[in-house]
C-alpha cells in the first residue's frame, strides 16, 4: 500500500508541476498517467471521473485528482480508509508544485512583467494550453489502443452511444460558441436532456 501511495503522490506531483493552462489542460496529462502509463483505472472509469469532476464545485483538475486517488486505492482492494488517504494525497500532490511555482513567479513577475521577453513567453504558452485542452476533449471522445505497434482508434461508445448523444454534444458546443452560454448552464441543460432522453 505504501508503494502505491508513493507512486500516486509522485505521479500527481509531476502532473501539477508540468501542467500549464488550468484543469482542462491537466486532464490529458492525468489520463496519460493513470490510464495509459500505469493502467490504474480504465478509460471508461476515467471518463466518469471527468464528468463528476466537471459537475462538482471546484477546479476540475483538482477534483479529478481527488476522485482518481480514491478510485486507485479502492481498485487495489485497500478499502475506504485507504481510498480517502489516496484521495487526500493525490489532491495535495497536484497542488503542491503550484505553491512553489507561485512564489517564484511572483518574484520574477514583479521584476520582469513589463519586459518584452515576459510577454513573448506568455504569448508562446497560449497555443500549448489550447492544444492540451483540445487533447482532453479527444480523450473523452476516442479510445486509443496499441496493437503490434499500430494505434487503433475507436469511438468511446459509452460517452456517445447514439446520435442523440452527439446531438446534445453539438447543441452544447454551439451554445458555448455562438451564444456564449456559461458552463454551468450548459452542464445543467445537458444533464436534464440526458435524464429525459435516456
Amino acid at each position: 500500500m505504501i508503494e502505491l501511495l508513493g507512486q500516486l503522490f509522485f505521479t500527481f506531483f509531476f502532473i501539477g508541476l508540468f501542467n500549464f493552462g488550468g484543469g482542462g489542460a491537466m486532464l490529458s496529462l492525468i489520463q496519460g498517467q493513470v490510464v495509459t502509463a500505469h493502467g490504474w483505472i480504465s478509460q471508461e472509469t476515467f471518463t466518469d471521473i471527468v464528468a463528476i469532476s466537471q459537475s462538482t464545485p471546484g477546479p476540475i483538475g483538482i477534483n479529478c485528482a481527488t476522485y482518481v486517488g480514491y478510485e486507485v486505492m479502492q481498485g487495489a482492494g485497500f478499502g475506504t480508509t485507504a481510498g480517502m488517504l489516496g484521495s487526500t494525497l493525490a489532491t495535495f500532490a497536484v497542488v503542491l508544485p503550484s505553491f512553489f511555482v507561485f512564489f517564484l513567479i511572483m518574484k520574477a513577475f514583479n521584476k520582469f512583467h513589463e519586459g518584452r521577453t515576459f510577454a513573448d513567453v506568455m504569448r508562446a504558452l497560449r497555443p500549448a494550453v489550447a492544444g492540451l485542452i483540445g487533447a482532453a476533449a479527444l480523450v473523452l471522445i476516442f479510445k486509443t489502443q496499441w496493437s503490434a505497434g499500430q494505434p487503433q482508434v475507436n469511438l468511446l461508445t459509452e460517452n456517445f452511444p447514439d446520435w442523440k448523444a452527439w446531438a446534445i454534444f453539438g447543441a452544447a458546443f454551439l451554445l458555448g460558441i455562438t451564444k456564449k452560454a456559461g458552463p454551468i448552464a450548459i452542464i445543467l441543460g445537458a444533464g436534464v436532456l440526458g435524464l429525459l432522453i435516456y
